[in-house]
């Protein structure tokens, strides 16, 4: 499910192994450091000692993602683990990776990943339970008849 949401982010803005401006590099270094705040372009921008128009404009040219997005997606992915793995209520996640209220969250989250929260949670929480992959049908046991 997120490999679907993260297949929109182009490869440099996933996992940095192409070669990207230092300011960008220490961008996207300080969103994922600082995502459960309150980030605002102009606050990256300073971080990293450039203007926020001319982050805002390398951003999207080397990233493929304009900032919004990426904090976004960052938030998204931070999300999806909690949900699989703490029983943290969702509106408690939702504030924890940084989203400012629940139905920004959701609408993000539905968005990114076609599925609400509570829904996600939901098939995690049966794939972990029944040791089945979320998408694939459920093995039906197999019973041999005695001889």
């Amino acid at each position: 499910m997120i490999g679907a949401a993260t297949d929109r982010f182009p490869q440099s803005a996933r996992d940095g192994h192409r070669a990207e401006p230092v300011e960008i590099w220490k961008a996207r270094n300080f969103i994922d450091e600082h995502s459960d705040e309150e980030l605002s372009l102009t606050k990256v921008a300073s971080a990293v000692n450039s203007s926020a128009n001319h982050l805002s404009e390398k951003f999207k040219q080397v990233t493929g993602v304009n900032f919004v997005d990426y904090v976004a997606h960052t938030r998204f992915k931070k999300a999806c683990m909690l949900l699989r793995d703490v029983d943290l209520r969702i509106s408690e996640i939702a504030f924890a990776v940084g989203f400012q209220s629940l139905s920004q969250f959701n609408r993000v989250f539905k968005k990114l990943s076609g599925k609400s929260p509570t829904q996600f949670r939901a098939i995690h929480k049966k794939a972990r339970e029944g040791h089945w992959s979320p998408g694939k049908k459920k093995q039906q046991p197999i019973f041999r008849k005695n001889a």
